[in-house]
């Protein structure tokens, strides 16, 4: 072993290579939101459900992002009070709020969009094209598999 490098054991551990790339990935994007003033990594996913889904609860914004409710809650917080989102009693149930993103959210999105993509090209740089997207059909399936969220535009196998 190298005394610098992980234990030899480890190197056959997707477990812990997924834990590793994960952390490598979170550092990167977290830098890049950072630059933007973004407090949170899970401000990107709670904006792009919003602009494909239109208007949605906060409740269901977080069942479909795997986000636990009181981190939605105070995102849709943070992110209203910085006039990306819009938040109203739903009128066929005023128990409930729905949100929704705003012109300012959706070009804000777009600037999320682009560090989302450097991020990732810098992650998965030593990767080819098709091995690019191998990857991200195999962690579709996993994602599916374990968590019961579908992925959009990957393919089941």
């Amino acid at each position: 072993m190298d005394p610098l490098g992980a234990p030899t054991r480890l190197h056959g551990s997707v477990i812990w290579l997924l834990g590793q790339t994960s952390n490598q990935g979170h550092r990167l994007i977290g830098e890049r939101m950072h630059a933007t003033g973004v407090p949170s990594r899970s401000y990107y996913p709670l904006l792009a459900a919003l602009a494909e889904s239109g208007a949605t609860s906060q409740a269901d914004l977080g069942r479909r992002i795997g986000l636990d409710r009181s981190d939605v809650t105070a995102a849709v917080t943070d992110l209203e009070g910085r006039g990306y989102l819009d938040r109203a009693p739903d009128p066929a149930d005023r128990r409930r709020n729905l949100v929704r993103i705003t012109e300012e959210g959706e070009r804000f999105l777009g600037t999320l969009d682009g560090h989302l993509d450097s991020a990732q090209d810098e992650l998965l740089d030593p990767l080819s094209p098709q091995e690019r997207e191998s990857l991200q059909g195999m962690l579709a399936r996993l994602v599916l598999h374990h968590t019961g969220l579908r992925i959009s535009g990957t393919e089941e196998r």
